[in-house]
């Protein structure tokens, strides 16, 4: 049932998309692999970022009839295994792309690599290991 084919989605609330997009995407350098915002009364505007052909991807949803404000803690982290120190030209994109670059609640991040914050205030940790 649940194997390394299975492809995986991971879902968070975003106040902006737009700013979202921008992070995700300009700043990370994810691609749009999925997009609406149809403002149809019951339907969410969804934005899908991720690497195109990749086994996963990352969904940010607005419902904007009742959106739900976003309620990141220190420890809720999209975790991103670089296999190598990030790039200083990366880590600077996204900071130019609205992210803000923090110490990390957990130490063991910061040892092994970089904190940036969000737009909506979810942390994105780029580590220079590997996973496995």
């Amino acid at each position: 049932m649940i194997d390394s084919r299975t492809h995986i989605r991971v879902a968070r609330p975003s106040l902006d998309l737009e700013a979202a997009e921008r992070f995700y995407v300009d700043g990370l350098g994810l691609d749009v692999l999925w997009r609406t915002s149809g403002q149809v009364p019951g339907e969410h505007d969804l934005l899908m970022v991720g690497p195109t052909g990749g086994g996963w991807h990352f969904e940010l949803t607005l419902d904007p009839q009742s959106p739900i404000t976003p309620a990141p803690t220190v420890d809720d982290l999209f975790v991103v295994y670089l296999g190598q120190a990030p790039d200083e030209a990366l880590v600077r994109r996204l900071l130019d792309c609205g992210g803000t670059r923090v110490a990390s609640h957990n130490p063991y991040w910061d040892e092994h690599g970089v904190t940036v914050v969000d737009p909506d205030g979810y942390r994105l940790v780029l580590c220079s290991r590997t996973w496995g």
